[in-house]
């Protein structure tokens, strides 16, 4: 199997990925990319949350003619996303593409699609190929009698061996499904066959509660065997959501360090303060940090500091008041109201 450590390099405008580079975070925005100061705008809030790669659609030539505006703009790689339209491929890449996602089952002829690929070569950008379960080839949908993992293994391979027979191979592959194991499957099958690098992620997931616990599941299945050099956490709502969940699965399996790490317990019938609250408003509050330490949110002042024992700091809360806990030790006990303020004093004098 080709795990990320052995996958080809592949370079993104200054990013690389693949070969045991580390897994980039991407996003894709929502807004019409015609639209520049709006686009503009929320990538700059991408940025900020974390976001690696961004990925605008290229729907209209108007839209593919606004990216090199919105690349003077923006401090991180621009993929333009394209579906049916060759002429929209070649635009986006003369205004500036740093890669092109393409399904080239969806393009057209060889000679559309040669077309595109000589443009993406004259410049060196790399081509995204993606493939996902809604668009499968009828020959391989009646082979299979259906959507399955090999399916689409077939087809992603397809398309690269199309590709590659016009003399390029500065490919990227996505195999998508909404199907968890189908698609961590998918990911798997494809490779053990093939050591182009792998942008994963569950597609059409869902909400931001539903589809954060799908991406979970899935990135983790798939990130876990080796397998992943980008990442999407694909969640109907505000993309900046997308980067935060993709940072701390990361950060969950142990591939990305950085950022504090809140932990808090469930409550139970011992809470005495607002534990729900209180915790959501530290993990805003931490969220800007550059510490990368354990932060321990506990309900009860019975068990929490033995529960916040591996934090580096920990809050824990009693009847009108709460104690400050550094590495299970109490070294402060200070009035309800003042929790918040004390954990953030602590935080801004951080020391270790």
């Amino acid at each position: 199997m080709f795990t990320r450590e052995h996958t080809r390099c592949v370079k993104i405008a200054d990013r690389t990925i693949g070969g045991g580079h580390p897994i980039l975070i991407q996003s894709m925005t929502n807004t019409r990319t015609e639209d520049v100061e709006a686009t503009v705008a929320q990538i700059l809030r991408l940025e900020k949350a974390g976001c690696e790669l961004i990925r605008c659609t290229a729907a209209t030539m108007e839209g593919a003619e606004a990216l090199s505006e919105i690349k003077k703009r923006i401090h991180i790689p621009l993929i333009a996303d394209i579906h049916f339209d060759y002429r929209l491929a070649i635009a986006a890449i003369e205004h500036g593409a740093d890669k092109i996602r393409i399904n080239p089952g969806n393009i057209g002829s060889d000679d559309r699609v040669r077309a595109v690929v000589d443009a993406a070569k004259e410049r060196g950008i790399p081509i995204r190929v993606g493939v996902n379960s809604g668009s499968l080839e009828k020959e391989i949908l009646n082979r299979h009698g259906g959507v399955t993992a090999q399916g689409l293994v077939e087809s992603a391979l397809e398309k690269c061996r199309r590709i590659e027979s016009m003399n390029y191979d500065n490919l990227v592959v996505s195999i998508k499904s909404s199907d968890v194991l189908m698609c961590a499957e998918a990911y798997e099958r494809f490779a053990e066959q093939s050591d182009y690098p792998l942008h994963v992620g569950i597609t059409e997931a869902g909400t931001l509660y539903s589809g954060n616990i799908k991406s979970a599941i899935g990135l983790s299945l798939i990130l876990s065997k080796g397998i992943g050099d980008t990442i999407r956490v694909s969640l109907t709502g505000d993309p900046v959501e997308e980067i935060r969940s993709a940072k701390l699965i990361l950060r969950t399996l142990g591939l990305r360090k950085g950022g504090i790490e809140v932990v808090s317990c469930p409550t139970c019938g011992r809470t005495r303060i607002d534990l729900i609250s209180l915790a959501a408003q530290v993990e805003e509050m931490v969220r800007d940090y550059p510490l990368e330490i354990k932060v321990a949110v506990m309900g009860c002042v019975v068990n929490g500091p033995g529960e916040a024992r591996e934090a580096d700091i920990g809050i824990a809360g009693g009847l009108k008041e709460g104690l400050l806990i550094r590495h299970g030790e109490v070294i402060r006990k200070v009035p309800e109201e003042k929790i918040l303020e004390t954990l953030k004093q602590e935080l801004d004098n951080w020391q270790e």
